[in-house]
């Protein structure tokens, strides 16, 4: 008889007793009786075919190089928590499916220009909105409310997730340091999250991404940061010796991914959790101390900084004058003139979350019908509001679109 697995009576597997709640969604908008995927998989899907999911491409991981198809995106970085949050959850028997659907949404929620230009989002959102601006939260938001999917009879609709794959995506802070993660036993209401990390995941599926992200990310921010040139040599000996803190052949990076992997899958049990041994944990600990030491806090990031702080305020700035509650629409006409990458694409996404009768007759009438979502514009009956829509807007661009927008600011 082959030995069981020590996750697989925990595991989040149809029959569990915790599967028909994690597998409840929002609503059920347009479910098929004859789908043949699980729920987990059809999320992975519908987050798979998303626009929020394919922006990911040009968008900063942690280097702004667009144009470099050596350095790593968010879309490549989330492939990297897919790979290793799967191999730790076939090895412990947990629900790869649901695994995968939430490592492949887990950054939807990410600004352009990375982590650097959430810091800016938020301070425009503590001003005009009162509150902070993290991804994880807004990677719901976009989930919820925002990102959209056309049904079989081509009317556009909320993405509809289950609670356990929105509950992997605000869970998975991977910014706090933590070992031994395990599930917590209450399914909340996700807005009780109020800030990043506050709860654990439901699932252990969400525990395995949370640490997988962390895993992924200090591995290949530095492969990226050494093809640029970030490392003298003091950076490069203090790398090879932490490389060859538990393993003295080792080389690079990828060697020590793989050994934090193995330990994990050897460590983790139900009663211990998803951990990392002591001498693993402390090596995780110095290279991500590495990262901060030498490459996120490096001052050849100083201009990057200025130059995506100018780019998002003016944006920002440029949109927030055009609010005039029902003469918005007129206002934002008379900017498309000048601007009409920036202002075409901010009107054609008012109208899909404003009430259809409040939306002007036309071409963007007819987008208005054609999406049967959550209208969380409505009316713009107010500045903040319009500011939520501005942000909502700004955040889900790439760098790339970011920028174009910008230049045609500077250029009319």
């Amino acid at each position: 008889m082959t030995e069981r697995k020590p996750f697989e009576a925990v595991a989040t597997l149809p029959g569990s007793p915790r599967w028909d709640k994690l597998t409840m969604r929002p609503s059920q908008l347009y479910s098929r009786n004859d789908d043949i995927r699980s729920p987990f998989a059809r999320d992975y899907t519908r987050i798979l075919h998303s626009m929020a999911y394919r922006r990911l491409k040009h968008k900063t991981q942690v280097f702004y190089n667009i144009d470099n198809d050596h350095i790593c995106t968010r879309m490549e970085h989330v492939a990297h928590v897919e790979s290793v949050s799967g191999t730790i959850a076939k090895a412990l028997g947990l629900n790869t499916e649901l695994t995968k659907a939430i490592s492949i949404g887990h950054d939807i929620g990410h600004a352009p220009f990375g982590h650097k230009g959430e810091e800016i989002i938020s301070g425009i959102c503590q001003k005009h909105l009162g509150e902070s601006f993290w991804h994880e939260r807004n990677g719901l938001r976009i989930a919820d409310k925002v990102e959209l999917l056309r049904d079989n009879y081509n009317i556009s609709r909320n993405l509809d997730l289950t609670y356990a794959v929105r509950d992997g995506i605000i869970a998975h802070c991977g910014e706090i340091d933590e070992n031994a993660l395990k599930p917590r036993d209450e399914l909340i209401d996700l807005k009780d999250f109020s800030a990043p990390g506050k709860y654990q995941p439901a699932t252990w599926e969400g525990c395995v991404v949370k640490i997988s992200d962390k895993i992924a990310y200090v591995g290949r921010d530095i492969e990226d940061a050494i093809t640029l040139g970030f490392h003298n040599s003091e950076a490069i000996d203090e790398l090879t010796h932490m490389a060859r803190a538990n393993d003295s052949e080792a080389l690079n990076t990828t060697v020590i991914m793989h050994n934090l992997i193995i330990d994990i899958c050897e460590n983790s049990t139900p009663d211990r959790g998803i951990t990392l041994s002591d001498r693993f944990l402390t090596q995780l600990n110095s290279v991500k101390s590495f990262n901060y030491k030498y490459i996120y806090g490096n001052k050849r990031f100083e201009a990057f900084i200025k130059y995506a702080r100018l780019v998002i305020d003016q944006i920002f700035d440029c949109l927030m004058d055009t609010y005039g509650g029902e003469r918005s629409w007129e206002n934002i006409a008379a900017l498309k003139k000048y601007c009409p990458t920036l202002a075409g694409a901010f009107e054609n996404s008012l109208a899909k979350y404003c009430d259809e009768g409040f939306v002007p007759k036309g071409e963007l009438a007819d987008i208005a019908r054609s999406c049967q979502n959550e209208k969380i514009y409505g009316t713009l009956s107010s500045e903040k509001i319009y500011a939520q829509a501005i942000i909502d807007y700004i955040a889900g661009m790439t760098d790339r679109f970011a920028v174009k927008c910008f230049d045609e600011l500077i250029s009319y």
